[in-house]
């Protein structure tokens, strides 16, 4: 078992992105961010391992005009924060016909085009998790892949996050389903995701989307160790 896997009974997709190497030796800081399917299908249990755990702001990636019940839920802990941050807009009629209406929205292929259109929701992103309050932040969507998938990649680079790593850690989100169609459009997943990292300056992207420098410096300081 994976040590950055966790058990959080309810929930199938839970991992701290801590303990990845990054290009200059240091490691990824432990319980700093966790990324996770839906809160919504946690447990009592589970969420008392999501408390204990240290996670104290929760921060749900939904999509602008896509209704999704299973985003919404209580945090049973008071000391909880949890926000909405939508980093998707279906309003794009453009972006809903090239993806949303088709398969190939719940794979990495539609990254590049997300990053090219989003800078804005995607900093807003950073900078609520650059300025969280003590304590871990979750960061989750419904299933824990490709919103989310898209916020770790942000994340992970900026902090200095080889490609390779950050595509074994996209990777340890098994789903068949989206490896067949990947192989039916002649592409992997590792080839999607070095598609959208290639020629992204993130620290450049994240201060054009509304993001400060300030931002910025606190992410390195609670992601590395």
């Amino acid at each position: 078992m994976n040590p950055r896997v966790l058990d959080w009974d309810g929930c199938i997709n839970v991992r701290d992105l801590g303990g990845i190497p990054t290009r200059s030796g240091t490691l990824t800081r432990r319980g700093s961010v966790v990324r996770s399917d839906t809160p919504a299908r946690l447990t009592p249990a589970g969420w008392t391992s999501l408390y204990d755990y240290g996670i104290r702001t929760i921060i749900t990636l939904s999509t602008l005009g896509h209704e999704e019940k299973e985003l919404y839920f209580t945090s049973p802990f008071s000391d909880i924060e949890v926000l909405m941050v939508a980093i998707e807009d279906l309003s794009d009629k453009d972006f809903l016909y090239k993806w949303a209406a088709s398969d190939l929205w719940c794979t990495p292929l539609y990254y590049k085009d997300a990053l090219s259109r989003w800078p804005k929701r995607h900093a807003a992103v950073i900078s609520e998790i650059a300025n969280a309050g003590e304590g871990g932040v979750l960061i989750h969507c419904k299933r824990g892949n490709d919103r989310t998938g898209i916020i770790t990649l942000l994340l992970l680079s900026l902090v200095g996050v080889p490609a390779e790593e950050i595509i074994a850690e996209y990777e340890l989100s098994p789903d068949p389903e989206r490896d067949e169609i990947l192989a039916r459009e002649h592409t992997s997943t590792g080839e999607a995701l070095m598609d959208a990292l290639e020629g992204l300056d993130v620290h450049k992207y994240l201060l054009s989307g509304g993001a400060s420098q300030k931002d910025l410096d606190l992410i390195r300081k609670r992601l590395l160790e």
